[in-house]
């Protein structure tokens, strides 16, 4: 099944007849019987704590894929380690217990490739099941900063190399490499300020604590429309759904493209026949057109995956990142 990103087939207004009018959005029934046994529950891990992305994510998921499944889907979130300890814990899932990861490029993408041992190996201990959702990353500057334009932004850090501050949300994430990747749009030494989340990141660009920021676009647009800091440009291949005033970075002349997702991932230890199921239940799920609506609410844009799709994306990230994860030279002290 293609990949459709039904976030971009939408305006701001008119959602939910656009999904209807592509075709997409069609309401499946509900599954006649439970796929597991005696109602066992199955479980979404997460590896941050409530209230972020990914958890939101997950839980609109979840409570929908319950209705589908005739038995209790249930969101565990088990932070730490950058979203590490929940890839190991569901690696070792016990076969008899239904366990599903919700994890982003952080966990499946970037640790393997920094960690001298993140405890797994994504094509070996996971299964892809379906992609759920595709974000960017917005870059926004402190109100303090004297620029309104991209190449302001450029001019104005070649002149205060000092002030090439970027904070992003963590250490090792999509968006502290992509800061570097700014860093070197505009010729400009940068220094990479992780913090533990987008929380304390936001609260110290809005203070002017830190000057620049990298983050997922969702987390920006309520202050950046506030008036409380600004974005300047997206990193998506075209503008979002979500922003359509704000331009691309490849719109400003810069060359760069960079986005994340939410995907879903089942442990090897789960049989295949249910790995597909599961996968044709998340389509449907990501079809309902209460669920687009959700995730639009949620600034977040939806995506209709199969298996096979999100095993292609994960392949493509992997080529796409690791060039740029070698090149900055950053490593992870055992």
């Amino acid at each position: 099944m293609k990949k459709r990103i039904l976030g971009r087939l939408l305006a701001a207004a008119g959602l939910a007849a656009g999904l209807l009018g592509t075709g997409l959005a069609q309401t499946q029934a509900p599954s006649a019987a439970p796929l597991f046994p005696g109602k066992t529950a199955l479980r979404i891990v997460v590896g941050y704590p409530p209230g972020g992305a990914t958890d939101r994510v997950a839980r609109i998921v979840a409570d929908k894929l319950q209705a589908r499944m005739g038995s209790p889907v249930i969101v565990e979130n088990k932070p730490g380690a950058g979203g590490r300890l929940s890839a190991q814990f569901v690696k070792h899932a016990a076969a008899g217990q239904p366990t599903l990861l919700m994890a982003n490029p952080a966990v499946m993408v970037v640790a393997p490739l920094v960690f001298p041992d993140s405890g797994y190996d994504p094509d070996k201990d996971f299964a892809p099941v379906s992609e759920v959702n595709r974000y960017e990353f917005g870059l926004a500057v402190s109100d303090a900063v004297p620029v309104r334009q991209l190449s302001h932004l450029f001019a104005w850090l070649k002149a205060n190399p000092e002030q090439a501050n970027f904070g992003v949300p963590a250490t090792g994430s999509l968006p502290h490499f992509f800061a570097l990747m700014l860093g070197e749009a505009a010729r400009v030494p940068v220094q990479v300020v992780g913090y533990k989340g987008s929380g304390q990141l936001l609260t110290d660009l809005m203070g002017g604590q830190v000057p620049l920021a990298v983050d997922t676009l969702d987390t920006q647009l309520a202050q950046h429309e506030a008036g409380k800091l600004r974005v300047l440009a997206v990193s998506g291949g075209q503008r979002s759904p979500m922003a359509p005033d704000i331009p691309t970075l490849r719109e400003l002349g810069v060359n760069l493209v960079g986005t994340g997702w939410n995907t879903l991932f089942a442990p090897q230890s789960m049989a295949p026949a249910t790995v597909q199921r599961l996968a044709e239940l998340v389509q449907e799920v990501m079809q309902d057109p209460d669920t687009q609506q959700k995730f639009i609410a949620s600034r977040l844009q939806p995506v209709v995956s199969s298996a096979e799709d999100t095993a292609r994306t994960l392949k493509a990230y992997r080529a796409q990142w690791a060039p740029v994860i070698q090149r900055s030279g950053f490593k992870v002290s055992p």
